[in-house]
């Protein structure tokens, strides 16, 4: 049975036992910020299994992508070296939210292990926790299972954590036979590959307290893992699951760029096995929106793919091959996973541009750490030199101790991190003032925001606070602080959306507003009393600046339409990766591993600006995560979202977003947007910057006054400005093309004056002189003169507008002796000058001294007199 065929008989099965098949969630959780990815089915069902949410189905089954590659759930370094371990992997589960329980679950997999796939009764094994007698007596009294093939394992017993839902497990193991090394589970050798564990029903029925008493929960649940690729090879009759066909085709494809044409042998290379095993989740956490970078995610994904490459280095590939593999892998996996079909092209891209830029240092680093090793004393390679290899080279940590471990090296992991966290120490900035603030202010209420729908009202003080976060009892004129509100206009900074501004009004005191953040489920209104006195309990009138929040409001219904217009233009791999809005600017970063061309920025420009044309109404409704999800809306970087979400559509379905920020209430309210500036801002990461109503009027009235100053200086009219410049621009070079060749005539004059006043030191001829001219004329009579002198060392400077510049000349079967570099490392400081270059040349400028010439040229001589007679 083929594993795509393995992976729909599961589904199918369990369909029909009325369980509604769920679409794999991506590998980045959106609503669990413990997990740095998706790394098992359960994830998305989270808070249906613990009764948090109800999804509108009691039973659900599906094929969930994880991927274990960092953190706490971290199989990296043995994938390749072992027959089961994996970066990504798929686990086929079905859940029960509160319906049926272990007896169900219990007969329907082995229903589906013995009628479905057929596998042979006598060998299946099972694990129980010795405390689920209720387990134990199904599989033996209802199924038929031997007492002695059902084994009680202290470990089955899953738990979220140290308290909360936890509850028994029960395994399904595999025996491949005698001929197979290992003993059963839980005996000495079970680590052998005679039993393998291939399906795990979890049943979350307890909830644990402090002193570790168990309770029933009111809702026990059902949670099961099987995993494909381990099936997939039991079904194959292989003991290792990169012998399947989902790899077969992955590893002859990678074979043939290393030469290995045998698909056997790739099957059996350690390094092909960890670029098949890399492509896979490199793919699809590109395809999921992850780009490579030196954080969380991007860092591990970064991680994944230059170990990739490392082991491609190592087969003695050095063409980029690793972006070739995707279409290999989108034809064995697309069907099931169509994001990987529909982004092909994108993470193609991405990883083309990673190897081209890890490629750029891989040998540099290679060899370095080749270097290293040669001069070891013991058998460990120093941390500093792990982290000089990461830094300098772009080499993670984990890809030295892959290289020391096939060399049978130790890594000083521990001299690593201390350098790294030196280095963190280095450029680590203090906490921001509203982070920190934030930790230190608590308040149990929550506010009642109502800015949504007004921008001012009435409201009472519930708590006050110094901007060191310690609670006050009343603030007065002049003092700085922190006014907490039962309720409030004002809006506080939160997805990318800054703080509201303005005035809190009580009978006979008045607080200015200068920002507005938040600390749980309050906003912190932080300013200065302008007159008065505030205590708890003061009522007061709320005053948000409406014009500053009128152009926020413009601003942030702005992003939205260009977000929806760099999805249109450049793909729709394109996704939100920060922002920031405020009432001068709207600043929008996003995913897309070019520059954005001029032609694309006008488009994007010009879509934005007819749908503000349209003046169509902005819509908000507030629905379910997963009703808005279905709708279509995009949920955004950086935003958590609980149950109940707003969700915003502008322009009929051009635009569909979760989004809690303020809006304009039709999109002709932001009257114009004007790109201003697009750059790159980290690997795979675009920045666009534009201004909207009186900020792009503001613009283009800059723009417009910059074209009648050029036109004016030109004395051209506006029409002719460019015929103009270009007139310019030509007339420009012709007096350049006579400057160069004067200047070439004027090196000529010089050298020929100045190669006669050349001495001899030791058989090596030593010049040194001011020459007149430019930088560019210095170097032009440096070229002449070494034609002239052949192995010579020749030191020249040229003094303008108080200004020296040095360039230094060594004869390259001189450069042994005397190296350029280290002579101005001798002369430049005596003229204020600094540079550096190349064994046969160096170049220095910026001094500021041009009296210490002579000095300097007699040091030049002495130098180089001492290193032709040491």
């Amino acid at each position: 049975m083929k594993t795509a065929e393995l992976r729909e008989a599961y589904l199918q099965f369990f369909e029909r036992h009325g369980h509604k098949r769920v679409a794999s969630s991506t590998l980045v959780p959106h609503d669990d910020p413990t997990l740095l990815f998706t790394n098992a089915g359960m994830n998305q069902f989270k808070d249906p299994l613990l009764g948090r949410s109800d999804p509108g189905y009691r039973r659900a089954t599906s094929a969930q992508r994880c991927v274990r590659a960092g953190g706490k759930h971290n199989d990296l370094e043995n994938v390749g070296y072992t027959a089961r371990h994996h970066t990504l992997f798929e686990m086929m589960g079905n859940f029960s939210f509160g319906d049926y329980f272990k007896e169900e679950t219990i007969s329907w997999a082995w229903e589906f292990v013995s009628d479905v796939l057929k596998l042979p009764a006598e060998k299946i094994w099972v694990t129980v926790h010795p405390t689920d007698d209720e387990s134990r007596q199904i599989w033996q009294d209802k199924i038929g299972i031997p007492p002695e093939r059902v084994i009680d394992i202290e470990d089955n017993f899953w738990t979220m954590g140290d308290t909360g839902p936890c509850g028994p497990c029960t395994e399904l193991f595999f025996d491949h036979g005698e001929e197979v090394e290992g003993g059963p589970p839980g005996s000495p050798d079970e680590d052998g590959d005679r039993y393998i564990e291939f399906w795990n029903l979890v049943f979350p029925q307890f909830d644990r307290s402090a002193d570790g008493e168990l309770t029933p929960l009111p809702q026990p649940g059902v949670d099961t893992g099987l995993g494909l690729e381990r099936m997939a090879a039991i079904m194959q009759g292989v003991h290792s699951n990169y012998e399947i066909d989902l790899f077969r085709n992955l590893l002859a494809a990678a074979g043939q760029h290393a030469g290995i044409n045998d698909v056997d042998a790739a099957i059996s290379n350690p390094s092909l096995r960890v670029i098949a095993d890399h492509i896979r989740s490199s793919a699809f956490l590109i395809a999921d929106g992850v780009v490579p970078g030196n954080e969380d995610r991007a860092y591990v994904l970064r991680r994944i793919i230059r170990r990739g490459l490392r082991h491609g280095y190592k087969l003695e590939i050095r063409e980029p091959f690793f972006h070739k593999l995707v279409d290999v892998l989108a034809e064995e996996m697309g069907e099931a996973y169509p994001v990987l079909v529909e982004q092909k092209e994108h993470v193609k891209q991405v990883l083309r541009a990673e190897e081209e830029r890890f490629g750029e240092t891989l040998s540099q680093g290679m060899d370095l750490l080749k270097n290293h090793i040669a001069e070891l004393n013991d058998d460990t390679i120093p941390g500093d030199v792990v982290f000089k290899l990461y830094d300098t080279y772009g080499f993670p940590a984990d890809l030295t101790a892959d290289v020391a471990r096939e060399r049978g090296l130790q890594v000083d992991m521990q001299g690593f991190e201390t350098a790294m966290e030196e280095q963190r120490s280095r450029g680590r900035a203090a906490a921001s003032f509203s982070a920190s603030l934030g930790q230190r202010i608590t308040v149990g209420s929550a506010v009642s925001f109502t800015g949504y729908e007004h921008i001012e009202g009435d409201a009472e003080v519930v708590a006050l606070f110094d901007l060191e976060g310690e609670e006050q009892q009343e603030l007065a004129t002049g003092q700085q602080g922190v006014l907490i509100l039962d309720e409030t206009p004002f809006y506080a900074e939160s997805g990318g959306q800054v703080g509201d501004r303005g005035v809190l009004q009580a009978a006979s005191a008045s607080f200015r507003v200068d920002d507005t953040l938040l600390t749980g489920t309050q906003h912190m209104h932080i300013g200065e009393v302008l007159e008065g006195t505030f205590s708890a309990q003061t009522r007061v009138h709320t005053e948000v600046d409406a014009a500053r929040r009128d152009a926020i409001r413009r601003n942030h219904s702005a992003t939205h339409l260009l977000h929806a217009a760099l999805r249109q233009v450049l793909g729709s791999h394109v996704q939100q990766k920060g922002s920031l809005v405020n009432d001068e600017k709207l600043r929008f970063d996003f995913s897309h591993n070019q520059p954005v061309t001029g032609d694309q920025l006008l488009t994007i420009e010009d879509m934005v600006n007819a749908q503000i044309r349209l003046n169509s109404p902005v819509e908000t409704d507030l629905m379910g995560y997963d009703d808005a999800l279905a709708k279509g809306a995009m949920a955004l970087f950086g935003e958590k979202y609980g149950d109940q979400v707003r969700v915003l559509t502008m322009g009929g379905e051009y635009s569909v977003e979760l989004c809690g920020g303020t809006h304009v209430g039709r999109t002709g309210d932001i009257g114009l947007m004007k790109i201003t500036a697009e750059m790159g801002i980290a690997s795979g990461v675009r920045r666009i910057e534009a201004v909207t109503g009186e900020g792009a009027l503001r613009e283009v009235r800059a723009a417009e006054q910059l074209l009648n100053d050029v036109s004016a200086l030109l004395k051209s009219s506006q029409a002719d400005v460019v015929e103009r410049v270009q007139s310019v621009l030509v007339e420009n070079r012709r007096l350049q093309k006579e400057l160069d060749e004067a200047g070439q005539q004027l090196a000529a004059s010089q050298s020929s004056d100045l190669a006669s006043q050349a001495i001899d030191i030791s058989g090596v001829k030593f010049l040194t002189s001011s020459v007149q001219g430019d930088n560019k004329a210095m170097m032009q009579t440096l070229d002449t003169l070494r034609s002239q002198l052949g192995d010579a060392v020749i030191v020249l400077a040229q003094v303008d507008g108080g200004k020296v510049g040095l360039v230094v000349g060594v004869g390259k079967d001189l450069t042994d002796r005397i190296k350029a570099p280290e002579l101005m490392q001798v002369i430049g400081p005596l003229v204020g000058a600094k540079g550096g270059g190349r064994p046969d040349m160096a170049r220095a400028g910026g001094g500021d001294n041009p009296d210490g010439l002579a000095q300097a040229f007699s040091a030049a001589q002495d130098f180089v007199s001492s290193q032709l007679n040491p």
